[in-house]
């Protein structure tokens, strides 16, 4: 009762996933956790390597930054930046490039803080930029990150939610071929996924009645069937049945219109139909701030809503903001499900 009474009240503790660290992942990582204050509201676990902090604290001129290196999740101190050493071995490091190294050291980093998670040792994760060929091995046979913990935390499904200050947009397939995209869209799948993103927007964003758009796949969403039937066929058929649950769902939009058009800024989520549709248009809107959150896992997981950013790695351009967010997002989510659980356990609480 004490442990679990200690364990509520420290500060929430963010777990790190390294990312590729030949891209840009140490220097935003860096940049988003320099700030000593912010240590008051949360405790920092970077899953990384001391030699590459080192590294990049040196080459960032960053004197007054200060970390706490760990061997394992049992050490980890509240109120200060940790870093849970993944090897002491020098590294070689290589902006720009894909390496089988990097990859290694990115699916250890995944693997040790999944282990942590689990096992309560931290509350939430945030996960930096992988490159998906070179983290693919025996071990890693995934997608993406979201793939991989939806395999890790064996659910059924789960669903990659994109999120900003004024836009919330998921998506139905995720990292497909554009030629596989209209097989994969079913009812079942669309249920499935209007399912999660209603739970979601319910327990993890405290909206009590949430109103979500769908688009449709096809260009004008599909014309009344001149240009496809996937739109009336599959997508409007299913959206009648979910609005007889009682779910407040409307659709299908022609994506286009649907965001040159601001209807966006009247729904609290958009489920648009496959990566592209609905990622190109919410990272215009969301700039710099847009978070990749994954809905529907028993534990919380963001990340920043970009790559590797090879290009721009070890010049020290890259923007912190997107990792800032995942984070502070990770917090709040976390807190959101502990306040929903606590209203729903105890149902009677509201009135007095």
């Amino acid at each position: 009762m004490k442990e679990r009474l200690k364990e509520k009240n420290r500060p929430v503790r963010v777990g790190v996933t390294h990312g590729d660290f030949n891209g840009i992942s140490y220097e935003i990582m860096i940049k988003a956790l320099m700030d000593n204050r912010l240590y008051e509201m949360f405790t920092p676990v970077i899953y990384g390597l001391p030699r590459v902090i080192g590294y990049h604290r040196k080459q960032l001129r960053l004197t007054d930054l200060n970390y706490h290196v760990i061997s394992n999740s049992s050490k980890i101190i509240d109120r200060k930046l940790n870093i849970l050493s993944l090897s002491d071995e020098e590294i070689k490091i290589e902006f720009g490039k894909s390496t089988p190294l990097a990859g290694q050291f990115a699916y250890q980093a995944l693997e040790t803080a999944v282990k942590d998670i689990k096992n309560k040792k931290i509350d939430v994760l945030v996960t930096a930029p992988i490159n998906k060929e070179n983290i693919h091995s025996q071990d890693f046979s995934f997608q993406g990150h979201t793939e991989y913990l939806t395999n890790r935390f064996q659910v059924e499904d789960s669903l990659m939610l994109m999120v900003s200050d004024s836009l919330r947009v998921g998506t139905v397939t995720n990292h497909l071929p554009v030629k596989e995209v209209a097989q994969n869209i079913t009812e079942e799948k669309l249920l499935s996924k209007l399912n999660i993103l209603h739970e979601s927007l319910k327990k993890d964003f405290l909206i009590e009645r949430p109103k979500i758009a769908v688009l449709g796949l096809n260009p004008h969403a599909g014309d009344n069937g001149v240009i496809g039937t996937e739109d009336e066929t599959i997508i409007h058929s299913t959206l009648i049945k979910v609005k007889k649950q009682g779910m407040l769902v409307f659709g299908p939009f022609a994506a286009d219109g649907f965001f040159g058009s601001g209807k966006y800024t009247q729904f609290d989520a958009v489920l648009a139909m496959y990566h592209d549709q609905g990622l190109i248009p919410f990272k215009l809107l969301a700039e710099n701030g847009g978070v990749n959150y994954t809905a529907g896992l028993p534990i919380v997981r963001t990340s920043p809503d970009h790559g590797t950013a090879y290009d721009i790695a070890g010049k020290n351009l890259a923007s912190p903001a997107s990792m800032r967010q995942a984070v502070y997002l990770a917090i709040n989510i976390f807190r959101n499900r502990r306040q929903w659980e606590a209203m729903h356990a105890h149902p009677l609480s509201e009135q007095s």
